[in-house]
């Protein structure tokens, strides 16, 4: 824990943390849908065009990734995370098309201590990204797993 800005003391309900930002790129939509997610909306513009998302759309699974690493580049790095026992859930609500700019943030909905470990703490939050328009993109809400800095 030592030099960590983030343990469980640090996260109170409310609190919201800024993410970052990720410029996404065709070619990270195509090279990710063509391993883990190849539907055609994602693999080709003309394909995504022709589909209800408009556009060559990254899979709602490599959205979900981005997010992955904007949370451990603006956050999880630098906390006590001891990892998560699941998500809630996760909502994909618009497309995430080739050149959109994501902004995510995570915002704390409810903290506790252990019951059986005093030194651990499980923190809900609410992970939002959004587009360059302001639009949310993604809703992901997970319970993650912190170290805190004294059993008190």
């Amino acid at each position: 824990m030592n030099g960590k800005k983030w343990a469980f003391e640090d996260l109170d309900e409310g609190a919201s943390i800024e993410l970052g930002t990720k410029q996404v790129t065709a070619a990270e939509i195509i090279e990710f849908a063509s391993e883990f997610d190849f539907q055609p909306m994602h693999l080709d513009d003309e394909a995504g065009k022709a589909s209800i998302l408009g556009g060559l759309s990254a899979s709602g699974w490599h959205t979900c990734c981005m997010l992955m690493r904007l949370l451990c580049d603006g956050f999880l790095l630098d906390s006590t995370s001891q990892g998560a026992p699941g998500i809630e859930f996760a909502r994909w609500k618009k497309p995430v098309l080739a050149g959109d700019t994501l902004t995510a943030k995570s915002t704390v909905i409810s903290r506790r201590r252990s019951a059986s470990k005093p030194l651990l703490g499980f923190v809900t939050v609410l992970n939002e990204v959004k587009n360059q328009k302001g639009e949310i993109v993604l809703q992901l809400q997970n319970t993650g797993m912190f170290l805190a800095r004294s059993a008190a």
